[in-house]
């Protein structure tokens, strides 16, 4: 049984990782950019050589590569996209105000306005060397080394929950307040504008979840993605050395990021494995714990209506990519197979919705 999840591990890893040629959809001006980054990037030096990242499904993505260092650029995609997603300079925003408080993200280098450089906005930072890691269950490690990225992983949401967003020049990052009502509302209309199936959990949750919305108790800095193949790890040690995909970022209720993390715990990989202490991955319990003695809390609400709203929240995203394969825009020839997980997702999330209440 290892030895199968080592396999469909690197597998998706080769699925995933590394670079490609530009698509022909994504292709741009290169020497437009490589005369941008001599103007703004301090240090840059050509020629340059521009790649394609494989992974991913929303902003393209590109190495750019020179005899010095490598950098990557975040780039909107072309074409008919949905309102206010795509936003990198958002995600640029977000690793500006991080990066001199030392919280784990690329450095930044700029962000262009200007279109008629590659077409569209996009910005340029650091290439960060490390691990990127695809199975949450991490299969090629031993229990010790399990738990202690495990706990990596968690330290490092703590600590951008608790980051003073208001001292770093993030007090307009995002509305403080309402947060999960605010979702909920724009993840409905994203859904709706990029239906292409009526299913009726994802319509029952649409009309449930904005009737019972807890108190919003605390905001900091979400992530609004946060997940192990969403960063970068020290190429030896269980550390974190650069949170990744800012772009469903925001200031909101941090209790967002974590459920979405324990989903894994509900409704994923971790909870097909039968014995967690054996395999060196912390309960629901000890990580929930953890996650409160990080950030000072005295405990959680019952999670069942997160659970709920973060199976929703998923499901919007995931037809969002489904929309833009019917418009021609999605990034990620596996972005089709994405429209097999909603209605999966809308499943998951009204049995969720059932145990918090919901007839």
């Amino acid at each position: 049984m290892a030895d199968d999840a080592a396999t469909a591990e690197q597998e998706r890893e080769a699925l995933n990782s590394g670079t490609k040629p530009v698509a022909d959809s994504h292709k741009f001006d290169e020497s437009r950019l490589d005369a941008w980054m001599k103007a703004n990037v301090e240090g840059y030096q050509g020629p340059l050589e521009v790649r394609q990242f494989k992974g991913g499904q929303s902003n393209p993505t590109y190495q750019l590569v020179t005899p010095g260092r490598k950098y990557v650029m975040r780039r909107k995609p072309p074409g008919k996209l949905l309102p206010s997603a795509h936003a990198v300079d958002r995600e640029f925003k977000v690793i500006n105000g991080l990066w001199p408080t030392g919280y784990p993200v690329a450095r930044p280098y700029g962000l262009c306005m200007d279109e008629s450089v590659t077409a569209t906005i996009f910005y340029v930072m650091d290439m960060v060397e490390g691990r990127i890691l695809w199975d949450q269950t991490l299969p090629q490690y031993e229990p010790a080394e399990r738990h202690a990225i495990f706990m990596a992983k968690l330290k490092t949401l703590a600590d951008l929950h608790n980051t003073d967003y208001q001292a770093i020049g993030l007090g307009d990052y995002g509305r403080p307040g309402n947060y999960f009502a605010r979702q909920i509302d724009r993840w409905t209309k994203q859904y709706k504008a990029s239906e292409t199936v009526k299913h009726e959990s994802i319509d029952r949750l649409i009309e449930w979840l904005p009737k019972t919305v807890p108190d919003d108790d605390r905001t900091s800095i979400v992530h609004g993605d946060y997940r192990l193949d969403n960063m970068v790890l020290h190429a030896t040690e269980p550390r974190v050395v650069a949170v990744l995909d800012w772009e469903l970022g925001t200031l909101g209720n941090p209790l967002a990021d974590f459920t979405y993390l324990l989903a894994n715990w509900v409704n994923g990989a971790i909870a097909a494995l039968p014995d967690l202490k054996a395999h060196g991955i912390p309960t629901i319990e000890e990580y929930t714990a953890e996650y409160c003695r990080l950030t000072g809390r005295e405990g959680l609400p019952d999670l069942n209506w997160y659970f709920a709203y973060n199976s929703f929240r998923l499901a919007g995203i995931l037809q969002g990519i489904v929309g833009r394969v019917r418009d021609g825009t999605a990034n990620s020839p596996q972005a089709a197979a994405m429209s097999e997980r909603v209605p999966l997702l809308g499943e998951a999330g009204w049995r969720f919705a059932e145990k918090a209440g919901a007839a």
